[in-house]
């Protein structure tokens, strides 16, 4: 049965609160706020990748908001435009025309990767959050929480998701096995969720690559590990180091903007690659890789700054 092009990982992405995969305290608190909707505060969720805290978001607006949750909700991935302007300009033009329809108590605004967010931008954002909290509720999301100001995080309910056990990741895979007529072994299976590590999105994306190869065993995943995109990254640090910039910057570029890989990722996954591929300097080059994800965080271009740093690998290579 041919692959189909739609991800997996949105073609079973849970729309309702109780089909979350584990976060069994997070759902059951957040399910006895929605019983009393118009008492909602501002909503923070903390925890790593890939364990359904913007699924999770997205339910919610769903929930409350009904049919037409779209219009009613604006998502921000703060990891693209992080800057104080994103913070002024898109959230204060969304809330501030409230449009309400009698039935919708108020707007939701979803801010993804909040923590990528300056502290400048945080700190108007708390302006925002309070002069509009009348029609406007926010549902923050972090990786990490010690990155959002604390001015921030007393001013929401703070839920920490927890990493999604082994039982649980290759239940919901076998799962969506079913569901595609695929054969998948326990092996197989396992060796995914040791690849993912509790992060189901990536799981699910290994699986997907995986199928595209025949049934699921530990041969097709060991396969299909290498097609995922963190194997990208490594041909971005190659073709650095080769002195290939352009190259290297295009992919890098790709993996941003079209799969849309977060910049922090892209530094956590090209500093892996620089240890697995025992390249000498490495002092230097963990040190400039170190030197440019605290500009990134201190509100510089990413875009810029990535350039800049692929650039300065090639240094290394010669």
């Amino acid at each position: 049965m041919p692959v189909s092009n739609m991800m997996w990982v949105e073609k079973y992405r849970p729309l309702k609160i109780a089909d979350l995969v584990n976060q069994k305290e997070v759902v059951g608190s957040l399910t006895s706020l929605l019983k009393n909707v118009t008492e909602i505060p501002h909503l923070l969720f903390s925890g790593s990748a890939g364990v359904g805290k913007t699924t999770l978001a997205v339910c919610i607006a769903r929930e409350i908001l009904g049919e037409g949750w779209k219009d009613y909700t604006l998502e921000l991935n703060a990891s693209d435009e992080r800057g104080i302007n994103m913070v002024r300009e898109r959230v204060k033009k969304f809330s501030r025309f409230a449009g309400l329809d009698t039935d919708i108590p108020f707007k939701i605004i979803i801010l993804d990767e909040a923590d990528e967010m300056t502290a400048d931008a945080q700190t108007a954002l708390r302006r925002i959050i309070e002069d509009t909290s009348k029609h406007c509720r926010f549902i923050l999301i972090a990786n990490n929480i010690s990155r959002i100001i604390e001015p921030i995080q007393s001013r929401c309910a703070v839920f920490k998701f927890t990493r999604i056990s082994e039982k649980e990741v290759i239940a919901h895979l076998k799962e969506i096995a079913k569901k595609e007529k695929l054969k998948a072994d326990e092996d197989g299976l396992k060796a995914i969720f040791d690849y993912s590590e509790g992060d189901m999105r990536h799981a699910i994306n290994i699986m997907q690559a995986a199928a595209s190869l025949g049934s699921i065993t530990e041969e097709s995943v060991k396969g299909a590990a290498g097609l995922t995109k963190t194997k990208d990254v490594d041909e971005v640090l190659k073709l650095s180091l080769a002195g290939k910039i352009v190259d290297a910057r295009n992919k890098m570029i790709e993996l941003i903007k079209v799969y849309g890989m977060s910049e922090s990722d892209f530094l956590k996954y090209i500093n892996e690659a620089i240890y697995r591929s025992k390249v000498e300097n490495l002092v230097e080059i963990s040190e400039t890789i170190a030197k440019y994800d605290y500009r990134i965080l201190s509100g510089a271009n990413p875009e810029i700054q990535l350039s800049a740093l692929l650039a300065e690998l090639s240094k290394f290579g010669k």
